[in-house]
């Protein structure tokens, strides 16, 4: 095996929500292995200035809501006319809605489902056509342990989450021949705004968390740029059609 296996020199990736939370640790991550990183989000690019000086030509911005799928291809064909070759594409963007069944809308339910599922699908199928043409091409969607595992009061994100896993299957088996791998990340809890916000004043949650986290803590939001560094390269290159959990054992903690 190449010494630079793990290198994603030369090569461009897709990250939608790329500029902010689990996101942004994959953009970082990647440009750290020598990639160009293509953000997009349905941010105004203003607030994201601070990482355009950062990080200059190794990061371009495009401001889209994925859940305008009309325009998914015109988005697509954008990025591949002003960038070039897209070779890794990271379904990230996400929503969220936490309410018990009675009180979530079906409105609640299909919000989480058209971001998560039916937008990651029509930018998918967009660049899937110039995957084929290069015959090269690592597509990652980004689950949860809801794709596994029960948590009350996520219906919609359990659903869509778990919706991932079907849709990794069929298009590794479909597009395999094609040269593009197709896998998911199962982020565990990780150290972020939104984690500490929901339990530093439960202790009662947070002690559970941990009860299940063989490590014992939880994880940075770089052990997820870094498994998506993985998955991208050419270390991974005999990998497609799997879910990595990077969870610190949580999945079969007990």
């Amino acid at each position: 095996m190449s010494q630079n296996a793990f290198s994603l020199a030369g090569r461009t990736a897709v990250i939608t929500g790329g500029l902010t939370g689990l996101g942004l640790a994959m953009t970082e991550c990647m440009i750290a292995a020598g990639a160009k990183v293509v953000a997009v989000s349905s941010n105004s690019g203003e607030k994201f200035q601070e990482k355009f000086e950062e990080f200059g030509e190794k990061l371009a911005y495009y401001q889209f809501d994925v859940t305008d799928t009309d325009h998914a291809q015109e988005l697509a064909d954008k990025i591949i006319k002003e960038q070039g070759p897209v070779h890794f594409l990271c379904n990230n963007a996400g929503n969220h809605c936490k309410k018990p069944i009675e009180d979530m809308s079906v409105e609640d339910f299909t919000s989480v489902l058209n971001v998560h599922l039916v937008g990651a699908f029509a930018l998918t199928k967009a660049f899937v056509p110039y995957m084929k043409q290069q015959r090269q091409g690592s597509i990652i969607f980004i689950a949860s342990m809801t794709s596994f595992i029960g948590q009350p009061y996520v219906t919609g994100y359990a659903t869509a989450k778990a919706g991932y896993l079907g849709m990794v299957h069929t298009l590794a088996s479909e597009l395999g021949n094609d040269g593009i791998r197709v896998n998911a990340i199962a982020p565990g809890w990780i150290d972020t705004f939104m984690f500490r916000q929901a339990t530093d004043k439960d202790p009662q949650r947070k002690a559970k968390i941990f009860g299940r986290i063989p490590m014992n803590k939880v994880g940075d939001p770089k052990d997820i740029g870094w498994a998506a560094v993985y998955l991208c390269s050419d270390a991974a290159a005999y990998v497609s059609g799997i879910c990595l959990p990077v969870d610190g054992g949580a999945l079969i903690g007990f």
